[in-house]
């Protein structure tokens, strides 16, 4: 698959970058895209929910009615679960939700989402580029000459870039990951990947 590569002003140049079919023209596999969206929300679980059981309630033991003729059902002491204040019966716990995935399945994952991207024909190769300073009005000029304000963008980019990640802060609707940390979530989450060129090659070592 060849695209062209834009700049930053939202025009064609007179490069064009090949995406290799290995990576960006598979046979998509749903459950693996599942399976590593699933590792990936469960990862960014805390864990840390937490109710008090009998045993931890504080209370006094002593059996609060006689067990029968009182014409209501029996109960023990005040901690029973069925008078409010009391323990909850079976309640969370903290715990660990995370689960692992083999490589070769993360891997797929990924191909598949970028496979999805590149048929809905919503991948865009920029070029390099920097901005000078910090300001979020660079980055929001990007975006209109690309006419994605206001759509989730994912940019790819080949190393960090201070002044590119700064100029994006203020902004809901952008990510900027490196080339090295991309992953499913993050692409199928995007509407759009903005992928700058000097990118496609760090891709290719990853995932080929």
């Amino acid at each position: 698959m060849e695209l062209e590569v834009y700049n930053i002003n939202g025009n064609k140049t007179t490069k064009k970058v090949t995406l290799e079919d290995d990576i960006f023209n598979i046979s998509p596999n749903d459950h693996a895209i599942y399976l590593d969206v699933k590792q990936y929300m469960a990862n960014k679980r805390q864990g840390t929910h937490k109710t008090k059981e009998r045993n931890e309630i504080t209370g006094s033991r002593r059996k609060i009615k006689r067990q029968k003729g009182t014409g209501t059902a029996r109960a023990g002491d005040i901690k029973s679960p069925i008078f409010r204040g009391g323990g909850r019966t079976f309640g969370p716990k903290p715990r660990d939700y995370s689960f692992k995935l083999n490589k070769k399945v993360k891997l797929l994952a990924r191909k598949s989402a970028l496979t999805y991207k590149a048929k809905d024909n919503n991948i865009f190769i920029l070029e390099d580029f920097v901005f000078e300073t910090p300001k979020t009005k660079n980055f929001v000029e990007l975006l209109n000459n690309f006419n994605m304000t206001n759509k989730k963008i994912l940019l790819v980019l080949s190393k960090a870039n201070k002044n590119i990640n700064l100029s994006s802060r203020n902004l809901k609707t952008i990510k900027i990951v490196n080339a090295s940390a991309l992953n499913t979530y993050d692409i199928l989450n995007a509407k759009n990947l903005l992928i700058a060129e000097s990118s496609i090659e760090e891709i290719k070592k990853i995932h080929l």
